[in-house]
């Protein structure tokens, strides 16, 4: 349920309607715009009599949400969402560059693609120290080594970094070390992991599950944001579909579906996407031009000798052209790199 408080309501007004409500099991999420204030209920609202909400005189109308998301809906929340990250903004007219190596092999590799890509204008450095992979044999990351070499770079360039976490044992580690925890694909259900990382104050970086709905995706930023972390950033990476010639197929579409349903930003990943570093430059290019609030870029100083996903990695130099080409994309957007 939705409640739309008269135009300029003061803040007395609204704690007078809260106060109306506090005697039912419900929480309520408070959207201050420029002249009008929304209440989200979250709970049980069944209990709540509409039209004797609407008898309240700071109260304009009541609507329901039939929506299962509730915190991450539009509705609760007409404002975009943006989120601070070291002063750097996710989500407001400035387009999130995310870029760096699947992952981290090496104190040299990760520190020269992070002065390359933040010489291009990336604002965030990507890497990965624990790895999923589909094969138990495959090289799975430096891990807790992998994470202080992040620093490292974080340190000579300025640039957070985001990274992705496998387990609730490893809260407390990233809490303290990573600027943005990243939820891969393959965890977007794991609720526990979810529930866990609700209770930090870290913004997230949800990917969208290898064959998700964008209800069951919205469903998952919801666990997040039901355990207190309203910092929730959703990333498309592409779903499994049954179309072989790419690693995956990029649904531009949820891009604008998305925006419709939520205030959440959205970055797009072309790289994981199609799994080929050919596709990254025209699908950077349609995510930006969908209204994609960013990107998150595979870039290795050598693919051909990377550890993983070198196939689908661009050197800083392609990076660096492919910079200069969505600028002029995000011009269009009204955005800027």
């Amino acid at each position: 349920m939705i409640i739309v408080l008269k135009p300029k309501v003061s803040d007395e007004g609204v704690e007078s309607v809260i106060s109306s409500l506090k005697q039912y099991n419900i929480s309520f999420d408070i959207s201050k715009g420029t002249d009008t204030t929304i209440i989200g209920l979250v709970g049980d609202t069944s209990a709540l009599n509409r039209e004797s909400v609407e008898t309240n005189p700071f109260v304009e109308r009541v609507m329901i949400v039939t929506e299962p998301f509730k915190k991450s809906n539009r509705k609760f929340h007409p404002q975009n969402t943006v989120i601070d990250v070291l002063g750097k903004k996710i989500g407001g007219t400035k387009l999130t560059i995310i870029a760096g190596p699947c992952s981290v092999e090496s104190e040299d590799q990760i520190c020269c693609i992070a002065e390359n890509v933040k010489q291009s204008g990336a604002t965030f450095l990507r890497g990965g120290a624990f790895k999923p992979r589909t094969s138990p044999y495959a090289f799975q990351g430096l891990e807790a080594e992998g994470i202080k070499l992040l620093i490292k770079a974080r340190e000579k360039t300025g640039l957070p970094i985001v990274t992705e976490i496998m387990s609730t044992r490893l809260i407390e580690n990233f809490e303290q070390d990573v600027d943005v925890i990243q939820i891969g694909a393959r965890n977007m259900q794991n609720f526990d992991l979810l529930k866990e990382v609700g209770k930090t104050k870290k913004p997230i970086l949800l990917k969208r599950g290898l064959s998700s709905t964008i209800e069951e995706w919205l469903m998952s930023a919801e666990y997040i944001m039901a355990g207190g972390n309203p910092n929730v950033i959703l990333c498309e990476r592409g779903i499994r579909t049954f179309e072989t010639q790419t690693r995956n197929t990029l649904d531009i579409s949820a891009i604008p579906v998305i925006k419709g349903l939520s205030h959440l930003p959205v970055i797009v990943d072309p790289s994981h996407a199609t799994g080929s570093s050919k596709l990254v430059e025209p699908l950077a290019k349609a995510a930006v031009a969908a209204g994609a609030d960013g990107v998150i870029i595979e870039v290795h100083n050598n693919p051909a000798c990377a550890l993983c996903d070198g196939p689908q990695s661009i050197t800083p130099a392609v990076f660096d052209d492919i910079m200069k080409k969505i600028a002029l994309y995000a011009k269009i957007e009204g955005r800027q790199i």
